[in-house]
């Protein structure tokens, strides 16, 4: 079984930072891709920031310039640094991680419990 445990979620003012990080963990082979995706009430799930095995990253536009995804590949960590945080911002934020598992013996998408992410004006 393959675990993601999140943590760093919050509430912060608008201006403010926050880092989030994602932790996989079991029977784990190897990591692929990572990255943060967000839920905002009654919108869809999209995209924030992803990083590859290579450390090539991609932003959403509306967090280029604020955000950065990062990856400890000795901890099997992903990082989100969140720095001039607006209200429009604020969502349920999930990492979702391409992990090779020794129990299934293929690479599957999985996702974290979410962290709620909350900017105040």
């Amino acid at each position: 079984q393959v675990q993601l445990v999140e943590s760093g979620g919050g509430l912060v003012q608008a201006g403010g930072s926050l880092r989030l990080s994602c932790a996989a963990s079991g029977s784990i082979f190897s990591i692929n891709d990572m990255g943060w995706y967000r839920q905002a009430p009654g919108k869809q799930r999209e995209l924030v920031a992803a990083i590859t095995s290579g450390g090539s990253t991609n932003y959403a536009d509306s967090v280029k310039g604020r955000f950065t995804i990062s990856r400890d590949n000795a901890k099997n960590t992903v990082y989100l640094q969140m720095n001039s945080l607006k209200p429009e911002d604020t969502a349920v934020y999930y990492c979702n991680v391409h992990i090779f598992a020794f129990t299934v013996w293929s690479t599957n998408a999985y996702w974290g419990q979410g962290t709620q992410v909350t900017v105040s004006s």
